[in-house]
């Protein structure tokens, strides 16, 4: 396959159950601290960016949470909202809905910057983690081969598409961005997330198979 573009770049964010953290992220990282190995976060899954988000979150922070996988992010907020586990990092996206209604809180959302969609979370680097930046992305390749002007074709109209005020809203309401990259700074985006995720699993012993 061949890159052709960055489809949408969405932040991950940690998100608690309210009750069990009625505080902010300060309080949170307190109270993970002072219980080792007692409180757990939920992902989707062995290996996804949830469990890697969570993984680099322990490597950054030196607290001792134990990981809970899921088969989908799905079932893990479920069980978040029901306080079976107790916190997760997850996609801004698929959190979002259930951030605004007040079911899950959000503490913290990756990056140097604070989301336009959610301003009152702060972001990672203002909460002293600058290293914190973590992303749910989402790409378009094509079979190897593709002729040039077809590749060339595709990215002109996906971008047209992705401009229009209604795909804008719908990027916007879930804290996303529109991919704006060249195939080639598309590309080399995905190797340097490869080589920066293995980097990641390395540290921290996990396996992923």
């Amino acid at each position: 396959f061949v890159p052709l573009m960055l489809l949408a770049n969405v932040p991950q964010v940690l998100v608690v159950n309210p009750k069990k953290f009625p505080g902010d992220f300060k309080a949170f990282l307190a109270q993970v601290k002072a219980n080792p190995g007692k409180l757990n976060y939920g992902s989707a899954g062995g290996g996804t960016s949830h469990h890697l988000a969570g993984e680099l979150f322990k490597q950054q922070t030196q607290p001792f949470i134990t990981h809970i996988p899921y088969r989908g992010a799905g079932p893990a907020l479920q069980d978040l909202m029901a306080g079976n586990v107790d916190m997760m990092f997850d996609g801004l996206g698929s959190s979002a809905g259930h951030i605004k209604g007040g079911r899950i809180k959000a503490l913290m959302v990756s990056g140097a910057k604070r989301n336009a969609a959610f301003p009152d979370v702060p972001c990672a680097a203002e909460l002293g983690l600058p290293d914190y930046t973590v992303t749910t992305w989402y790409g378009l390749w094509a079979p190897k081969g593709t002729p040039a002007d077809v590749q060339a074709k595709i990215v002109e109209e996906m971008k047209r598409a992705g401009s229009t005020d209604e795909a804008k809203l719908a990027w916007a309401n879930n804290g996303a961005e529109f991919g704006q990259q060249t195939p080639a700074q598309f590309g080399a985006f995905v190797s340097a997330e490869i080589k920066r995720w293995a980097a990641v699993v390395k540290a921290s012993g996990a396996k992923l198979d």
